[in-house]
Formats: C-alpha cells, structure tokens, sequence
C-alpha cells in the first residue's frame, strides 16, 4: 500500500479519499476549510495536513480535486504548495476540471522538479464519486500513469491515458461539450410533454428504450419532473467548465455553436437563482418562460 496525499475535500474529493483509506493505503488529506479535514479524519481514519506542501512531504502520490485554474496553483506552487514538499519521483495527479494550458504549465514546473504530472479529470458526478464508478480521463507520460492507474482504479469504473499532458483535460471538455446538449434535449422534451399534457414519466419509459436513452435520461427525469435539482454538481461549475471549453474552441478553431448557446441557458439559469442547483434545472429556464 502507498502513502497518499489527498487535496480537496469536495463533493467528488471526499469520498475518493474515502475509497482510498478503505483500501488500505496510508492517506493525509488536507482542505482549505479545516473542519471538512476534521470531519473526513473522525469518519475514515488517516491523518490531516494545515497545507498542501505538509500534505505531501513523503507522499508517493499526490492526488488533487480542487476548483479551478487558481486553485490548482495555489495548492501546487504556492508558497506552502504540494510541489515544495514532494519527493524526487513522486507522483502528482490532478483530478480538478481545469484550462489545458495551467495543465501545460505544472506539467513543466512539476517536471523541473523531478516531479510527474498527470492530468486526470473525472464524471461521474457525486454520486459515482461515492461509489467508486468515476470515468477518469487522463494525460500525460506514460510511465507515470501506469503508476498512478492502480490507485485511480481504486475509485474508477474506467480509467484510460488517451495522450500526453493536457490530453485528459481537452477529453473532459468534450465530456462536457456532450452532456450540454444532451441535458439541453432532455429538458425541451421533457417541457414539451408538460405542455402536450402527457404522463413525463411514462413518455420516458418508452423512449428510453430508444435511441433517445441516455444517461441524463435515466437518473435526472423523475427529479426533473419533480423540480428537484440537487444532485451536486452545481450550475456554477457547468459554466466555468464551458467557459473552458469555449476559450479552448477559440484556439483551435472548433465550432461549439450549440455549446455556445447552452452555456447562456445556463447564465439564464444563475440568473433564477440557481447558481448552485444541479446541471439538470436547465428545465426551469424553460417553465419561467411561460
């Protein structure tokens, strides 16, 4: 068993810490806010860190789910980041959605360190968080993956390399570039069958046998059709995770008009107030229209 250090305590940080404890590996956790590390220490075991850096002094993995570009640095290369206390050879894996380019930059920081760097992201949600089903997309050198792979796993129904740095983190914005329009569809029929006065919930049982069934589909109708949006991951981090993959598109050229437009449905939806409901209330920019 290894020695692991985990940074974020979030929705998705905190049960994957979990799931690591629970395997038998030697976990430190550290989090911005004190009492979450407290709490996770009082449920699972393990010790807890007051910084990054205390956190991964003697850590051979170093696994990171913070909140954004920012962050990552500040828990990477600030003046008390995980890098200034990990080891020659140590491995430092980052399940945070973040830009391609900070991934890019600690990549090359972490490597003029003697450090690697593996850009992982993560869906899944929280509920696959708690489970250990995450699909886990990763980037960078080899080597280093199949190192960290048996730990991800850990917490993982899939895990896969698909290239080097930045490669996780551009199939995370594709990840998220599907799943715009497919809650996008989800709502306008499921709003469309509520104007056609029909049962949603009997709607979805046929059509979810079709070519229609998705993912979506299958866990967020009856919530949906229940006005209920609290399943974690919150419209906020949606909108910073198009906005990511929009700047990427600008880049590279690709055309995301229909990213474009859903990323604004869900402006629309922070401006309900629901900042803070699940991706799927999209549905209630529709019923305010009426």
């Amino acid at each position: 068993m290894a020695k692991v250090a985990f940074l974020g305590l979030g929705v998705m940080g905190y049960p994957m810490a979990g799931h690591l404890q629970a395997a038998g590996h030697q976990v430190t956790v550290y989090n911005r806010t004190s009492a979450k590390a407290e709490a996770w220490v009082a449920e699972h075991g393990g010790t807890m860190a007051t910084t990054p850096r205390a956190a991964a002094e003697g850590a051979e993995f170093v696994m990171a789910c913070v909140g954004n570009d920012d962050d990552l640095r500040m828990v990477c290369t600030g003046e008390d980041g995980a890098f200034h206390g990990m080891s020659d050879g140590a491995i430092f894996v980052d399940h945070t959605t973040v830009s391609a380019k900070v991934t890019q930059e600690l990549y090359g920081t972490a490597k003029g360190r003697g450090i690697a760097f593996v850009d992982a992201p993560i869906s899944g949600g929280q509920a696959g968080a708690e489970n250990g089903v995450l699909s886990i997309m990763c980037g960078g050198d080899l080597p280093a993956y199949e190192a960290a792979e048996p730990v991800m796993q850990i917490y993982s129904k899939i895990c896969r390399r698909i290239g080097d740095c930045g490669a996780g983190q551009l199939t995370k914005m594709c990840n998220q570039i599907a799943i715009a329009g497919v809650v996008q569809g989800l709502s306008e029929a499921l709003h469309f069958a509520e104007k056609a006065g029909l049962d949603g919930r009997a709607v979805v049982e046929v059509i979810s046998q079709g070519a229609a069934g998705s993912w979506q589909m299958v866990n967020r109708y009856e919530t949906m059709l229940d006005d209920h949006f609290e399943h974690g991951f919150a419209v906020d981090w949606m909108r910073k995770d198009l906005g990511i993959c929009l700047d990427a598109a600008n880049e590279n050229e690709a055309s995301l008009p229909l990213t474009a437009l859903v990323d604004q449905f869900y402006k629309d939806v922070q401006k309900l107030g629901g900042g803070r409901w699940d991706t799927s209330a999209l549905i209630k920019r529709l019923r305010a229209l009426d």
